[in-house]
């Protein structure tokens, strides 16, 4: 395996008697050259998940194992430098993720070059080459981040990241922030990439659509746990988990008459506090379907077809 993640845990500790459970005893294996898509509402721990992965985060609990290496807790400068070179993340928000006063030149040529992979002759050809991939222009190269928009931003970010021709990527939400067309050349440079280089990743979105086209697996986030996960095609098309299933269900389908003509399962209720978690499943309290059981008695992880998995009571 690529990646292995063993029930990983990351808390944050807001009051003597609070914690936030951002993630909660995650499993997950990647396989090389797998596109894993992870989806689920805002406020679930998709992003603290990714951030756990890369070191951005100490680990509360749990393991990460990357290439049969157990990564460490908590990262030195010594161990950000080691796994930069094979892991990096593209980050949600096109603004706070990158440096205001270094231009676009020595944004994306600083990890190249710290590793040693880019001379100082070639740095502007290079660079150049890279802004061209993601839509932007060699004239770009000597200004400032605050001179573009937030999805030239972002674009800048995706160059940065994978200038390095990195082993795994963490895309946390990485076109999110981008016009339609420019999302089609994103997600085709990234298939490129999984070819051309062998490119692992997690992608992280909210557009079920897009991450069923771009993704092997896809995993399903609730409250902090996993509560599904399988081939795209069969997660989407025949989801186990009710949460899934209204997730999917909330979708909406790009031709207007189909759209008019299905039936509308809405999810209600807002996702609650990660805060002191109790035990029973954490999706019963909007869960139409929810018995007391569910309430109180965790649900365990199976496999209910081959290797498409669920934890719930009611399959």
């Amino acid at each position: 395996m690529m990646l292995e993640i063993r029930n990983l845990k990351k808390h944050f500790q807001v009051a003597k008697d609070k914690t936030v459970h951002a993630v909660d005893g995650i499993h997950l294996k990647v396989a090389p050259n797998e596109i894993v898509g992870l989806v689920g509402e805002s406020g679930c721990g998709k992003s603290t998940l990714g951030r756990t992965i890369v070191g951005l985060y100490d680990k509360t609990a749990g393991e990460v194992w990357f290439e049969s290496e157990k990564m460490p807790e908590s990262f030195t400068a010594v161990d950000f430098k080691k796994y930069s070179r094979k892991i990096q993340m593209i980050f949600q928000d096109p603004y706070s993720s990158l440096n205001p006063r270094m231009t676009v030149r020595d944004i994306i040529s600083e990890g190249p070059m710290l590793h040693g992979l880019w001379k100082s002759k070639e740095i502007d050809q290079k660079v150049g080459d890279w802004l061209e991939r993601v839509g932007l222009s060699r004239d770009h190269l000597s200004r400032y981040p605050h001179e573009f928009s937030g999805g030239q931003r972002q674009r800048i970010g995706i160059a940065r990241a994978l200038a390095l021709e990195p082993k795994f990527v963490v895309c946390d939400e990485p076109i999110s922030a981008l016009d339609v067309s420019v999302q089609a050349q994103v997600i085709n440079l990234l298939a490129d990439l999984k070819e051309k280089f062998g490119l692992t990743l997690l992608f992280i979105a909210h557009d079920l659509s897009m991450v069923r086209y771009v993704s092997d697996r896809m995993a399903v986030m609730y409250l902090g746990s996993m509560v599904e996960i399988g081939p795209a095609n069969e997660v989407y098309f025949r989801p186990i988990h009710p949460y899934t299933q209204l997730l999917i269900s909330s979708n909406p389908e790009a031709d207007p008459k189909l759209e008019r003509q299905r039936e509308h399962r809405e999810l209600q209720g807002e996702i609650p506090t990660p805060v002191n978690l109790k035990p029973g499943c954490r999706f019963a309290g909007r869960c139409p379907l929810a018995t007391d059981r569910c309430r109180v008695e965790t649900p365990e992880w199976r496999e209910i077809h081959p290797g498409h998995y669920a934890a719930c009571h009611l399959v």
